[in-house]
C-alpha cells in the first residue's frame, strides 16, 4: 500500500510540474528582432484586452488578396523575412503579426491571447484598411495554423492556408509523455481538430511525411475533418525547412490557391 501511495505521489509531482511548466514548453518567444525587409511598414495595435502587439504591412500595389500570417511558436516575425519575401513574389499584400510576448509585443502568450491578438490584425484590415473580409486569406504555420483555424471560426475569411498544422495541444503533449495522462491537464488546449469543420472557406494544408516535430498524420486527420472545397499538397523537407526544401511545390500550389480565389 505505502509503495502504491509513493508511486501516485510521485505521479501527482510530475504531472503539477508538467503543467506549471507548459508554458515554456509551448511558447518560445524571441524579444530579438532582426533587420526588417525593404519596404516594410511597422504597424502597432491593440488587441480587445487592452495589450499592444508589433506586425509589420508589406503592401504590393493593385494586390487582389491581402494575407494575414500567423507565424509559430518560436522566434519573432523577423524570422520569416524568406516566407515573406516568397509571398511578396506572389503580388499579395501581407500583414504578419508578433503575438503578445513576441518581439516587439507587449504581454505574456497564452491561447485566448493569441487569438485576441489575431482578431486585431484581422480587424485592422477589415476596418482600418477596409479590405474586404473575402480577400483577406489566413495563413497559419504550425502553431499560427491553430490560430488561423480559430480566427476563420469566428469571422469572414477569403481562404485559409495552414502549414505543418497539430491536431491538438493534447494530442502532441501525449506524443511527447505517452505514459502520461497529459492530455487532459494542458490549459493551452488549441483543439484544431474540434473547430476545422466550420470553417466556410476554401482551405489549403501543407504538411510534410518527414516533420520531425508535429506528425504527418495530423495534417491528414485535419484535411479528411474539414469542408470542401480543400486542398493537400505534401511537400519535402522538415518542420522549419519544408517551404525551402520543396520552394517549387509550395510556390506552384500558393500561386494557383490564390489564383483561383480571384476568379
Amino acid at each position: 500500500m505505502n509503495n502504491i501511495f509513493l508511486l501516485l505521489a510521485g505521479l501527482a509531482v510530475i504531472l503539477l510540474f508538467l503543467r506549471w511548466r507548459e508554458p515554456r514548453m509551448l511558447y518560445f518567444p524571441d524579444r530579438d528582432m532582426l533587420p526588417a525587409p525593404a519596404g516594410v511598414a511597422d504597424v502597432w495595435l491593440t488587441t480587445a484586452d487592452g495589450v499592444r502587439i508589433h506586425g509589420w504591412w508589406l503592401p504590393a500595389p493593385q494586390a487582389p488578396v491581402t494575407i494575414l500570417f500567423l507565424h509559430g511558436n518560436a522566434g519573432n516575425i523577423s524570422h520569416r523575412t524568406e516566407k515573406l519575401e516568397m509571398l511578396r513574389a506572389l503580388c499579395v499584400n501581407t500583414l504578419i503579426i508578433d503575438y503578445r510576448g513576441y518581439g516587439q509585443s507587449a504581454g505574456t502568450p497564452n491561447e485566448p491571447g493569441t487569438y485576441a491578438d489575431a482578431r486585431a490584425a484581422y480587424d485592422y484590415l477589415t476596418t482600418t484598411l477596409n479590405r474586404e473580409p473575402r480577400t483577406v486569406v489566413v495563413y497559419g504555420e504550425s502553431l499560427g495554423a491553430a490560430i488561423a483555424v480559430e480566427l476563420a471560426t469566428r469571422v469572414p475569411v477569403g481562404g485559409v492556408i495552414l502549414e505543418e498544422p497539430f491536431t491538438s495541444v493534447g494530442d502532441m503533449a501525449q506524443k511527447m509523455f505517452p505514459f502520461l495522462p497529459v492530455r487532459w491537464l494542458v490549459r493551452n488546449k488549441y483543439e484544431t481538430i474540434r473547430k476545422i469543420d466550420r470553417i466556410n472557406a476554401p482551405l489549403l494544408i501543407f504538411h510534410s511525411p518527414t516533420d520531425e516535430i508535429i506528425p504527418y498524420r495530423h495534417g491528414q486527420r485535419l484535411f479528411a475533418a474539414a469542408r470542401e472545397p480543400k486542398q493537400f499538397v505534401a511537400l519535402r523537407g522538415g518542420h522549419n525547412d519544408a517551404f525551402l526544401v520543396s520552394a517549387d511545390i509550395y510556390r506552384a500550389a500558393l500561386r494557383d490557391f490564390l489564383a483561383r480565389l480571384t476568379r
